[in-house]
């Protein structure tokens, strides 16, 4: 299975799972207070369904490919048979009577109103809860019924709707918290120390243009002495440290950085900025590939590429990409037989076609083990510091060079391994539902933040936002977060073939 394919499902299963325990965050909060849940739907289903079910008659009902229900809500009419309107003219509705629903045929799905339909749509873009009674994406104005009805998320006190609401994003956060305690329990804490860095480190175009050479070790950042490459990142991009220490060789020097730092990685549209060095081992080669061809052997270290010293793995990346559909000069050492010096045939990708040996080989890590009731509060630690630190990043979106750096789905997708790791893929959930959680309370009309708002606007001042309004908030809402979207895509697609 290609690489794309690979990532894509993961990246589908991700979404999947998270909208699903949203939505059951806001129903369950519902079906706690008494509020009736007409629909639970993962992805949208606009006019049919891939798949339905509903409990009537104490069995449940299954469809496929099926259209979607007719409403439970009826039309008002007065005594003579005439539309009852509002005073602005609209039409009024009001929900089918007990005695209108018995009349229904025994296997519509009409009946029963109190159990929900839950189904699969067909356009993956999310999913809903329709909550009864609230004017959402799913409901507007004119599809409530004219009075409030008991079992409505409309006649609840605030008290009552507030955690209905919050739901989602309170099941997104637990659930984050609970996945990084269980990747602590049952693989634990590994990583390569900044101390480690024997090769020293890699730095993008942007650092080098800053001072950084490549190989240098990064002693201090500020007073603080960094940890992890996420320690230098942070603080370097996102809280603006500007005074570096630096061992070059055996040299100590201070390199200062510029202020707008951030804005100039944002800009550079480079993905990693800083990353381990470590030699370039062959460990095993592809079929008919230019380094296969060449004879070249799993075991041999590449030192050099025309005559250029490569002592490292980027060294050497850097030096082929100079050479694509061109014939070149590796000098590889192999133990058996010394240094050798291979033709090689590049291709028009300019790589040579091997699996060189993991960095871990040559790099010591630094191994945390987790008991069961030690990575819980581990991993709450460990979920909360993840959530401050995007939260500081978050800053740099409202920058032009932020607004140019927004991915979507295909930069989403690529964060994702090119290889099925259910380690690594547990740690993507965890960190999209952070992302989920945080991005759904933002008081923006269409996403749970805004509803929140309107309910603390009700509670301060005593006045209830009217249906109209919320209509045409959480419509100004959803059309900007779908012009979001789009924008946000659109510069996947433009990176793709710029």
């Amino acid at each position: 299975m290609g690489t794309f394919w690979i990532r894509a499902l993961q990246l589908i299963l991700a979404l999947s799972f998270l909208v699903v325990i949203h939505e059951l965050g806001h129903f369950t909060f519902a079906r706690i207070f008494h509020v009736r849940v007409e629909k639970f739907y993962m992805f949208f289903n606009p006019r049919f369904s891939l798949f339905r079910m509903k409990k009537l008659g104490g069995k449940w009902r299954f469809r496929f490919f099926a259209p979607n229900v007719e409403s439970n809500m009826v039309e008002m009419k007065d005594e003579a048979g005439n539309p009852v309107l509002d005073k602005k003219g609209r039409q009024r509705y009001r929900p089918m009577t007990d005695e209108e629903i018995d009349l229904l045929p025994e296997d519509d799905w009409r009946r029963e109103p109190d159990n929900t339909e839950w189904g699969i749509g067909w356009l993956p873009l999310g999913g809903y809860c329709s909550i009864a009674g609230m004017v959402d994406e799913t409901t507007g104005a004119d599809g409530l019924p004219s009075e409030p009805q008991p079992w409505e998320y409309r006649s609840k006190n605030t008290w009552e709707r507030l955690p209905i609401i919050i739901g989602g994003v309170l099941v997104n956060f637990i659930a984050a918290l609970a996945i990084y305690s269980g990747i602590l329990f049952h693989w634990g804490e590994e990583y390569i120390p900044v101390e480690n860095a024997e090769y020293g480190l890699q730095f993008s175009n942007v650092l080098v243009k800053q001072g950084f050479e490549q190989g240098d070790k990064i002693l201090y950042i500020g007073s603080r002495v960094p940890d992890t490459k996420a320690d230098i990142v942070e603080w370097l991009i996102v809280d603006g440290e500007r005074d570096v220490t630096v061992l070059r060789g055996n040299d100590t020097l201070r390199l200062e950085m510029p202020a707008d730092l951030g804005k100039q990685v944002l800009g550079s549209g480079e993905k990693g900025i800083i990353d381990y060095r470590f030699p370039f081992v062959v460990s095993q080669l592809a079929d008919n590939s230019p380094a296969a061809k060449a004879l070249m052997m799993a075991g041999g270290s590449v030192l050099s590429v025309n005559g250029i010293p490569t002592p490292a793995f980027q060294d050497v990346q850097a030096e082929l990409r100079k050479y694509p559909c061109d014939s070149i000069t590796v000098s590889v050492y192999r133990p058996e037989e010394g240094i050798l010096d291979l033709r090689v045939y590049l291709g028009d990708e300019a790589k040579l076609g091997v699996y060189p040996k993991s960095s871990l080989e040559y790099l010591n890590t630094r191994k945390i083990e987790y008991g069961f009731w030690e990575s819980i509060p581990a991993g709450i630690k460990y979920g909360w510091d993840i959530l401050v630190s995007y939260v500081k990043q978050f800053k740099l979106v409202f920058t032009k060079e932020g607004a140019q750096s927004l991915g979507g789905f295909g930069a989403i997708g690529s964060l994702f391994p090119p290889v099925w790791d259910w380690h690594s893929w547990w740690l993507m959930t965890a960190f999209l539902s952070i992302i989920l959680a945080f991005m759904n309370i933002i008081p923006i009309p269409g996403l749970d933040g805004g509803h929140v708002f309107f309910l603390l606007w009700e509670m301060i001042t005593g006045k209830k936002p009217g249906d109209r309004f919320l209509e045409i908030a959480n419509t100004i809402g959803f059309w900007l977060l779908f012009a979001l979207l789009i924008y946000a895509n659109l510069n996947d697609i433009l990176r793709l073939f710029m």
